[in-house]
């Protein structure tokens, strides 16, 4: 009895031994976002239209703050030995609203001193705009894309339930399975594409404060100019 009790333990250890190994299935990080279905395509698309925005805005901002830190100094001293077309000129070689605002008032010189403040302040206004242009669409993205992801997550965990509720008592992990790659693969997508979006209107937004910072610091530093040149016209001369 014992031998056929040994040789029975042999044999089922015979058994196990061949059992085959488990399959380990690996994605790829594309195949893993293929799981995710349509709403992936719609995340991709809205994360091309956020590096597009956000690459634009960049070069624009960083174009903008490309002025010469002598460039008021220079700009001062031709009003002052009245060589205006030379300023214009000078104005006119940057590509950049600083230079814009600047040559509007210089454009402007020997009107009423509020009519010239008046003109550089619309000029700085329209190049705000202009900068700001496209910042609504990222913070869009910022906050709709993780909706979209948290919406594919609702539809896989319904195409989950359904498939349990068809497949009555014979349920097997794989029938859930695809539910739960579109619910957490979507997430996921949702959740980088947003955060990615959020962080980049932020940097643009505070880059963008900058800018209007220094625009309005040397705005103020023509009109002090003006305001100099004004005072040296108009006083009176002094007799002996």
């Amino acid at each position: 009895m014992l031998f056929s009790l040994l040789q029975v333990a042999g044999d089922a250890g015979t058994a196990i031994g061949t059992l085959p190994e488990q399959e380990v299935v690996n994605y790829s990080l594309l195949q893993l976002a293929a799981k995710g279905g349509w709403l992936m395509l719609v995340l991709l698309a809205l994360s091309i239209v956020a590096i597009y925005i956000f690459g634009k805005k960049w070069w624009m901002i960083r174009k903008a703050s490309a002025v010469d830190k002598y460039f008021m100094k220079n700009i001062h001293e031709m009003i002052h030995d009245g060589k205006i077309k030379s300023a214009v000129s000078l104005c006119q070689r940057y590509d950049s609203p600083v230079a814009r605002l600047i040559e509007k008032g210089i454009e402007r010189i020997g009107r009423p001193l509020p009519d010239i403040q008046a003109a550089v302040e619309n000029v700085g206004n329209v190049e705000v705009a202009r900068l700001e242009k496209g910042l609504p669409m990222l913070a869009t993205i910022a906050g709709g894309a993780p909706m979209i992801g948290f919406l594919g997550t609702v539809m896989g965990m319904i195409q989950a339930f359904f498939n349990m509720a068809n497949a009555g008592n014979n349920i097997d992990i794989t029938l859930l399975s695809g539910g739960i790659y579109t619910a957490m693969v979507t997430t996921v997508g949702g959740l980088i594409v947003g955060i990615l979006a959020y962080f980049g209107y932020n940097y643009l937004t505070s880059r963008i404060s900058d800018l209007v910072f220094m625009m309005e610091s040397n705005t103020i530093d023509f009109m002090d100019i003006l305001n100099e040149e004004n005072a040296e016209n108009t006083a009176p001369e002094t007799t002996e």
